[in-house]
Order: C-alpha cells, then structure tokens, then sequence
C-alpha cells in the first residue's frame, strides 16, 4: 500500500517537472509566432504606405521571422538594407 503511494507521488512529481520544462519553449515559440504575424502586419502596412513612393519590402517567412524576432529594429534594418540595395 505504501509503495503504492509513493508510485503516485512520484509520478504527479514527475509530471509537473516535465510540464515546466516543455511549457517555457511552448511559451517562447507561440510569443515569436505572434511578433511574426505581428512583422507581416506592419510590412504589409509599410508596403501600403510606400507604394506612393515606389517603396516596397517583400513579405516572405524571412522578413516577418526577423521582424518577430528584432521587433522595431527590425523594421528599421529592413528599411535601412532596403535603401542600401536599390
């Protein structure tokens, strides 16, 4: 019985511990899908608004991952590299 016991205790242990290690990555990866939805967003609005000038960034799984990934910095290095290029 008491062997019985200590089974089950050791296995609600064990299954809050792997519940902690898989849920910070889970966070971490759901957190980067949105800034990259979030990157598409705001490349998409700043090809609505340079479209006036003839300015166009393109809006591939690259360019939102880095936006997602730098944020404001981001945009700004894209912009930047933009100008540079042509």
């Amino acid at each position: 019985m008491d062997i019985n016991i200590i089974t089950y205790l050791a296995c609600i242990c064990f299954i809050f511990i792997f519940g902690r290690i898989f849920i910070v990555p889970l966070k971490k990866i759901l957190k980067l899908v949105l800034n990259s939805i979030l990157g598409g967003v705001v490349i998409f609005i700043i090809n609505l608004i340079g479209a006036n000038f003839g300015f166009h960034i393109g809006l591939n799984f690259f360019t939102s991952i880095l936006i997602g990934l730098l944020g404001l910095p981001g945009v700004v290095c894209l912009i930047v590299v933009k100008l540079l290029i042509g």
